[in-house]
This record gives C-alpha cells, sequence and structure tokens, in this order.
C-alpha cells in the first residue's frame, strides 16, 4: 500500500497502522487532517507518542506548560491567531482547568483536549483515585462535552469527531482516553 502522507508525518512511507498498537500516530494523522498546528502539553507517559510526533513536526508549534490551565489560555489564544489547537493532559491536571475553562465555554471559543485517563483500570496510585473519578462530571459541570474513548479505534474516530465539533461548531470537547488501553502505569 502506498502511503500520501507529508515528509512530516512521523509515520510516513508506512504501511497503515495497526490501531491496537498504533493510535497515536493514527490520532497524530487525525489531528494533521483537521489542520491543527499547535500543541500544549504537561509531560505525561500515556501521551508520549503523540507528543514526540508533534515535537518532530516542523510546521507545529509545541509549548510544555507548568501546569495544565495554561494550555486551555494558550490554546484559546493561538484560536484568536487563526491557529487551531489541542491541549493533551492527564485527568488529574483536569482539576487544575476547571476555572480556566470558563474562558473558551463563555466565548465559545473553540477547544480540543485530549485527555489520559487515571484512577481507573489497574490503577496502583491511591492519589489518581479521586479526579479520574471526577473528570467526566467536573468538565461538563463547567460546560465542556466530554467524549470516552476505551480502544485504538475508538479513540481515532473520537478524536476525527471531536476535531469537526470544537473547530467546525465552535464547542469546547474533551476526549478521555481510557486507562484500560494505556496500561498499567509502571514506576
Amino acid at each position: 500500500m502506498t502511503s500520501t502522507k507529508t515528509s512530516s508525518d512521523p509515520n510516513s512511507g508506512r504501511a497503515a497502522p495497526n490501531l491496537t498498537r498504533d493510535w497515536p500516530i493514527a490520532t497524530y494523522n487525525a489531528l494533521k487532517a483537521a489542520n491543527v498546528r499547535h500543541m500544549s502539553f504537561v509531560p505525561d507517559a500515556g501521551h508520549s507518542t503523540l507528543i514526540d510526533c508533534f515535537i518532530q513536526d516542523p510546521d507545529v508549534i509545541t509549548n510544555v506548560l507548568t501546569t495544565e490551565e495554561e494550555g486551555i489560555a494558550i490554546a484559546t489564544g493561538a484560536w484568536l491567531g487563526g491557529i487551531r489547537s489541542v491541549v493533551l493532559m492527564q485527568s488529574s491536571g483536569v482539576g487544575n482547568c476547571i476555572n480556566m475553562l470558563s474562558l473558551p465555554v463563555q466565548t465559545r471559543t473553540p477547544l480540543l483536549i485530549l485527555v489520559t485517563m487515571r484512577g481507573e483500570w489497574n490503577e496502583f496510585n491511591p492519589w489518581q483515585m479521586p479526579m479520574g473519578q471526577a473528570t467526566q462530571a467536573s468538565l461538563e459541570a463547567i460546560g465542556v462535552r466530554a467524549l470516552r474513548a476505551e480502544t485504538g479505534k475508538d479513540v481515532v474516530e473520537t478524536v476525527e469527531q471531536a476535531a469537526t465539533m470544537a473547530y467546525e461548531a465552535d464547542q469546547q470537547i474533551a476526549v478521555l482516553i481510557g486507562q484500560r488501553l494505556l496500561g498499567k502505569k509502571q514506576w
């Protein structure tokens, strides 16, 4: 099979990804197809492949955040500057963002957040449990629509739909990536 991906694509020239294993690369491709040119993140093992794809892409601006709510403000500013942005974080970081999320909700600024879940399947850290259990309800309470994805295929399809909802319909969307897909954290 011939690939039609651009040279900035880390998957260029390879066969179609196996979504059970390569969903982060397929997610990167979906975000690129949605014309995302900016990505903010707090380092996270669950997002590491996706982060690496964006960092390696010369057409994308990336920001390492000191705290997740900075990403919400930066994504809002990027949109005002004509750039589509995505924010990557863990579920524990959602708790840091609740007040800042009122900015894009009240201004109807498009927002796309990808959240790797903690406090779910095979969690070993009790400190991750409360926010993991409250993530979806917290996002929805502030006005952000939360969409769940439990398999690699779900992630890619959900991100494609979320990008359309955010950037074409001025919605604030968070895609919650289930911990079972990510596997147990190794420490």
